[in-house]
């Protein structure tokens, strides 16, 4: 068993991870929200004299997807990962803001890999979707918790200040 499995099978530090996990799910909801009100803004008002279909579609989905992942990063900053802003507080938002931007584009490659792939093998293309997601989210997490906000890099920190006997 991983030591980050021995951890999770701890009460209090399993609780933890599941309690950030569910912020981490609304915060994701409340970006559903944002991109969908800024696709629809952005669709019907926003670029609504730019002439084609297809190029008023993109526009209004690159603005769309753009916002929602500055807000789902804000939140996820300054609510679910709120306790590490301190211990990260040496690395630049824009370098976190990267960092997070990556692991969403890598979740995003993997519902779609994973979605084709279960539906290959003749499960319904909805059912496919809905697992990919849960999956995707699951890695979106865990890359963000160990990367983006600074699991890693925080405990990295931890350790050098102990050694030299300074305080957490």
């Amino acid at each position: 068993m991983s030591l980050a499995a021995r951890l999770a099978a701890l009460p209090v530090v399993g609780a933890l991870l599941r309690h950030r996990f569910l912020k981490f799910g609304t915060v994701g909801a409340s970006g559903t929200a944002v991109n969908l009100a800024v696709l629809y803004l952005a669709q019907e008002f926003l670029f609504s004299g730019v002439r084609t279909a297809d190029a008023r579609l993109n526009a209004s989905l690159a603005l769309a997807i753009f916002c929602a992942t500055v807000n789902n990063f804000a939140w996820n900053r300054k609510w679910t990962w709120a306790d590490r802003r301190r211990r990260n507080a040496r690395k630049s938002l824009l370098l976190q803001f990267g960092q997070y931007a990556l692991a969403c584009w890598f979740s995003i490659g993997l519902q779609v890999v994973f979605t084709k792939i279960l539906t290959g093998t003749g499960v319904y293309y909805l059912v496919s979707n809905l697992s990919a997601i849960i999956l995707a989210s699951i890695v979106t997490f865990a890359i963000n918790d160990l990367w983006a906000f600074g699991r890693m890099k925080s405990m990295s920190i931890a350790r050098n200040r102990n050694r030299s006997g300074e305080d957490l």
